[in-house]
């Protein structure tokens, strides 16, 4: 028993009640630290796609106007069958979101690199065989220096195989940025696309030089990098 001649059980009575409410704020500041962490741990997964905001103009080379075939600042679905694409020459949209990291990504025509920008969805089977083929062969032929490559991840199903995109290309080792495509695939529709994987070419100048879509071999693609250098193919 503690009485208030025995100050020495007394303080130590009172230490013991400060200890357990020590331990009590540390156990709940734990509880809401692991909540937390869960928190975020999904929203990073399921934030697969982005925000994105679209802005300046497509020009035409040659007196022609392949803008007529779409939106102002867009460039017309890429058609494989026909002879000449109506998009060479034209100036492609700026587009600007942020990776999977919620950095901001911007892919713009007014920069000054020439660049091959590969449009891929994690669901598609020929995305699923082009991604690792091109990361084995960048890893033994790099990209030159004055060519960007660029990935935009696009058209995201949730219920669909490899989801998400973001552990997928990082599990087959893809480096290049990603720009997350928002919900409605406005940056694929901006740039033309009509078909996995889809590649497009672009030179210093920001114009459109060619586009292809499908697998593509590693000669394939080194043609690409080439023509984006050289700005024509």
């Amino acid at each position: 028993m503690t009485s208030p001649s025995n100050p020495g059980a007394e303080t130590s009575s009172n230490g013991a009640v400060i200890w357990i409410g020590v331990g009590v704020v540390i156990v709940v500041l734990g509880i809401a630290a692991i909540f937390f962490a869960r928190g975020s741990g999904d929203e990073k997964v399921e934030n697969q796609t982005g925000s994105v905001s679209v802005g300046g103009s497509s020009t035409t080379t040659g007196g022609g106007s392949p803008q007529d075939a779409a939106p102002e600042g867009s460039l017309p679905e890429y058609d494989a069958t026909l002879a000449e694409d109506p998009a060479v020459g034209m100036t492609i949209p700026t587009v600007t979101g942020s990776d999977f990291a919620g950095d901001d990504l911007t892919i713009a025509g007014d920069d000054g690199k020439a660049k091959v920008i590969v449009f891929v969805a994690h669901w598609c089977p020929h995305c699923q065989k082009e991604v690792p083929l091109l990361k084995e062969h960048l890893d033994e032929v790099p990209m030159p220096d004055d060519v960007e490559l660029l990935t935009v991840s696009t058209s995201v199903q949730p219920g669909a195989t490899n989801y998400p995109p973001q552990e997928w290309l990082e599990g087959e080792g893809w480096s290049a940025p990603v720009l997350a495509d928002d919900e409605d695939s406005t940056v694929a529709q901006e740039f033309g696309l009509s078909s996995f994987p889809y590649f497009v070419v672009v030179d210093a100048d920001g114009k459109v030089v060619t586009r292809a879509s499908g697998e593509l071999t590693t000669d394939q693609f080194d043609d690409l990098v080439k023509a984006a250098q050289e700005g024509s193919v």
